[in-house]
């Protein structure tokens, strides 16, 4: 793999080819917290619309007060992104369309119960262009 300044080194030539094809409002879904820490220094995030989405807990897992520590985790890297750390709950068959209709996913090898996100794309402020 070629390594280059100021690239994390965890994001593939391919991945940042996807990333650079992609337009405003498209998707992409994640699953591991260092990959979208790495994403998020390179991907603005919209700014106009639910910038992330999680799969929401099926009522069972709702009934059981399940916790899902790597929401946190993604907050965290969202609000450092710029966002406000709010992502929204999607029922989870809604979220398997909502994926299958994004413009790339990412395999990541997550194992973090409801783990899954998905991003969307916003664009760059004039003021912060090259």
């Amino acid at each position: 793999m070629v390594i280059l300044k100021g690239i994390p080194s965890i994001l593939t030539p391919e991945l940042l080819y996807v990333l650079a094809q992609m337009g405003h409002g498209d998707e992409l879904g994640v699953g591991i917290p260092e990959l979208l820490k790495a994403i998020l220094k390179l991907f603005p995030l919209d700014t106009y619309d639910d910038s992330a989405a999680v799969m929401d807990l099926v009522q069972s897992d709702k009934l059981k007060g399940l916790k899902v520590p790597v929401w946190d985790q993604y907050s965290d890297l969202l609000k450092q992104a710029g966002s406000d750390g709010n992502f929204k709950f999607v029922e989870r068959f809604a979220f398997y369309e909502r994926a299958k209709k994004a413009f790339a996913v990412v395999a990541t090898g997550e194992t973090a119960l409801y783990g899954n996100l998905i991003i969307k794309k916003g664009v760059i402020p004039p003021d912060e262009q090259c």
